[in-house]
């Protein structure tokens, strides 16, 4: 797999398919037990699989910068409903 050497992909030794799946399976918020036994993999190669999944999606994230001027157009605001009971 030399061509996906500087991935999230790179050092796993799953083939790219499985990889694709445990990422719509984590779509579907299956959990790690759950994927492992859907791919028909070890718990701890989903693990690692997920952890690399998860740093790699975070880690492409663009840097988000808010500037100029923000319009809201609702305010919607909750507080606790207090009964006027009299004794």
């Amino acid at each position: 797999m030399q061509r996906f050497n500087s991935t999230i992909f790179a050092d796993h030794h799953q083939p790219l398919k499985i990889w694709v799946l445990c990422l719509y399976f984590m779509g579907l918020n299956l959990s790690n037990a759950q994927i492992a036994r859907e791919l028909d993999l070890n718990e701890a190669d989903v693990q690692q699989m997920t952890r690399q999944l998860q740093s790699g999606i975070v880690n492409k994230r663009p840097v988000v910068v808010l500037e100029g001027e923000v319009e809201c157009d609702e305010v919607m605001g909750w507080r606790g409903i207090k009964a006027n009971r009299k004794p």
